[in-house]
């Protein structure tokens, strides 16, 4: 039997509601922050499979969840592909200057690279109990490209915005190849025991119009049927994070399982779409605890939880969140009327 979060994820309603966080492993726990300290560089913690098994279930020993995410990075596909990483204190991810012609898109150069993070999915499900699902995930093609382009984060990404709309055909051959990869990497997850996926596009409210369907929906689509031809009964998660795009187009033309809302959107639209929800909360009133946060759990749950839902936040958790308020999150869930 599936784990009740993985019927969920497959349209069924469950008796029970379901949840984990965005970035549940991560810089709020002290028992990362420990961790951190102990690898040198988070890019250790990646790929070394003892620490990132030990951060994804980190979260798992704490708080009541029903799945555990992969410890991982979105930029670990470029990394494999042959694009230098680096992370620096302050700073975020550090890529070096893009040549596509340079890059391998070969399936096994692709598995070899990323072979340490497969290690840490199988200790993870190893480790894992039977109820408690384990989710894998790539960031979408668009999001990963903007990094590969502008070689920072945080930046607004000009150098990417400008190539979609001033020289697309080259977006679109960055996008296409991140595909290939994505799958190949997303892939090897799976056999490892992911038992569902999610693709982050943290980057698509960036594009509308005919942008937004050729580098978001489109490489999205494909992923998923490249998923689909190989591993037809993995539920499959997306993250358009603050798309300006219909939703129902969105779900239509991807053939996703599960639509992942962020913190902008109208939440009685979304209920009308005939398809597994997620998230919503507003990370800054998990920051905050107390009855703001409460008023806010329970009025997204009256609102979404009828049809099938899996509560999530609307983003990642924020490093300064108490571990507290995670517990006080739950357990407004567990307890609410």
């Amino acid at each position: 039997m599936n784990p009740k979060i993985i019927q969920a994820y497959e349209g069924k309603k469950t008796n029970r509601l379901c949840l984990w966080l965005m970035r549940q492993a991560g810089r709020y726990l002290p028992e990362y922050r420990a961790l951190r300290a102990k690898a040198g560089s988070f890019l250790n913690l990646c790929y070394k499979p003892e620490w990132g098994a030990e951060v994804t279930l980190q979260p798992m020993r704490r708080f009541d969840l029903d799945a555990a995410i992969l410890f991982s990075d979105i930029l670990v596909v470029p990394h494999a592909m042959g694009q230098d990483l680096g992370f620096k204190a302050g700073e975020g991810p550090v890529l070096a200057e893009l040549n596509l012609s340079r890059l391998s898109l070969s399936e096994d150069a692709i598995h070899n690279h990323c072979a340490p993070i497969y290690e840490t999915v199988r200790r993870v499900r190893a480790e894992l109990e039977v109820h408690r699902a384990l989710i894998g995930f790539c960031g979408a093609p668009w999001t990963v490209a903007c990094y590969m382009v502008d070689g920072r984060g945080k930046t607004g990404f000009p150098k990417a915005r400008k190539m979609a709309e001033e020289a697309p055909e080259q977006m679109e051959a960055i996008t296409d190849a991140l595909v290939t990869a994505s799958l190949y990497y997303l892939r090897g997850q799976i056999e490892a025991g992911a038992q569902a996926i999610q693709i982050f596009d943290s980057w698509a409210g960036y594009l509308e119009g005919d942008a937004f369907q050729r580098f978001c929906i489109r490489p999205v689509a494909a992923l998923v049927r490249g998923l689909r031809d190989t591993h037809p009964h993995i539920p499959i998660i997306a993250f358009p994070r603050n798309m300006k795009g219909d939703m129902a187009d969105y779900v239509a033309q991807t053939g996703i399982d599960c639509l992942a809302l962020g913190t902008d959107v109208d939440l009685r639209q979304a209920r009308k779409l005939d398809i597994c929800l997620q998230g919503n909360l507003d990370p800054e009133l998990l920051l905050q605890g107390g009855e703001a946060m409460k008023k806010a759990v329970k009025e997204i749950i009256q609102t979404l939880e009828t049809g099938p839902y899996v509560f999530n936040l609307g983003h990642g958790v924020i490093k300064e969140t108490p571990p507290e308020h995670v517990n006080e999150l739950i357990e407004t869930i567990k307890n609410r009327n």
